[in-house]
C-alpha cells in the first residue's frame, strides 16, 4: 500500500510540473525516489503545523487590518491613475473610448471621452465630474442599468466586467464595462472603499492571502526549527517584594 502511495505522489508532483515530454516525465519521476518524497512530506507537515498552530493564527488576525489598510491605499491610487473604458453601443461601428479617473483629494470622479490613442489624459481635459459624496450605491452584473438596457450584450463575459455608479441627480447613473476583470476588481473595490463598504472581490481575498503569508515568514524566520507551543507561557507570579531592585531615581552623592 505504501508503495502505491509513493509511485501515485510521483506521478502526481510531476504532472503538476507540467513536463513537456515524455522524457522529461520520465526523468522529473526517477528523481522523485522514495527519500524525496518523505522530504517533501515532511517539509509540506511543518509548513501546515506552523501556519496552523493557534498563535500563528492570532497573529494572522492582528496583521489582517494593517494589510487591509494597505490594499486600500493601492486600490485609491489605482482610481487616481485612471483606466480607460469602452462605450457600450449597439452599432457595428468601433465603439467610443472613454477615461475616467479620482482626484488626488479624492473628492471627485473626473470622465470624458477620449481618442484611441490617448493615453493617460490630464484630468483637467476630463470634461465631466461627479462629487464622490453624490455617490449613492455601486451596482453590478445583471443588476446594472446598462446590462437591462441592452440585453443582447448579457453574454457572461460582460456580465462579469460590468458595473455602475448609482448618484443623487436625477436618479442616473454612470456605466462602466472593465476592460478586464483584474480592472473590474480594482475599481469595484476603490468604489466601494470611497463608499465606506468592505472590499469583496476575488482579487483582494488573494493579494490578502499572499501578503499575510509572505508577513508571517518573515515573522518567523528567527524560530526556524523551534516549535511554536499551541498556547502563551504561564507568567510567573510576582514576588513578596522588590528590594533586588535598584532605585535610579535618587541621586548618588
Amino acid at each position: 500500500m505504501e508503495v502505491m502511495q509513493v509511485v501515485r505522489e510521483q506521478i502526481t508532483r510531476t504532472l503538476s510540473s507540467k513536463p513537456t515530454s515524455l522524457e522529461l516525465f520520465k526523468n522529473k519521476v526517477n528523481a522523485l525516489n522514495y527519500s524525496e518524497i518523505l522530504k517533501l512530506r515532511q517539509t509540506e507537515r511543518l509548513h501546515q503545523e506552523e501556519t496552523l498552530a493557534p498563535p500563528v493564527l492570532e497573529l494572522k488576525e492582528r496583521l489582517k487590518p494593517e494589510l487591509l489598510d494597505l490594499i486600500r491605499q493601492q486600490r485609491l491610487n489605482r482610481l487616481c491613475q485612471g483606466t480607460m473604458f469602452k462605450k457600450i453601443s449597439n452599432r457595428r461601428r468601433q465603439d467610443k473610448l472613454w477615461y475616467c479617473r479620482l482626484s488626488l483629494n479624492h473628492k471627485m470622479l473626473h470622465y470624458g471621452d477620449v481618442e484611441e490613442d490617448t493615453d493617460n489624459p490630464p484630468i483637467e481635459t476630463l470634461q465631466e465630474k461627479i462629487p464622490v459624496a453624490d455617490i449613492k450605491g455601486l451596482l453590478t452584473g445583471k443588476d446594472c442599468p446598462h446590462m437591462k438596457e441592452n440585453k443582447s450584450k448579457q453574454n457572461k463575459e460582460v456580465l462579469d466586467l460590468a458595473f455602475s455608479l448609482t448618484y443623487d441627480v436625477e436618479e442616473d447613473s454612470l456605466n462602466f464595462i472593465a476592460p478586464s476583470r483584474t480592472d473590474f476588481c480594482l475599481w469595484t473595490d476603490g468604489l466601494s472603499v470611497l463608499l465606506g463598504r468592505e472590499m469583496s472581490s476575488e482579487s483582494m481575498r488573494s493579494e490578502l492571502e499572499i501578503l499575510l503569508s509572505m508577513e508571517i515568514k518573515l515573522r518567523l524566520l528567527d524560530l526556524e526549527n523551534v516549535p511554536i507551543p499551541d498556547c502563551a507561557p504561564v507568567i510567573p507570579k510576582p514576588p513578596s517584594n522588590y528590594n533586588f531592585c535598584y532605585d535610579f531615581s535618587q541621586t548618588e552623592q
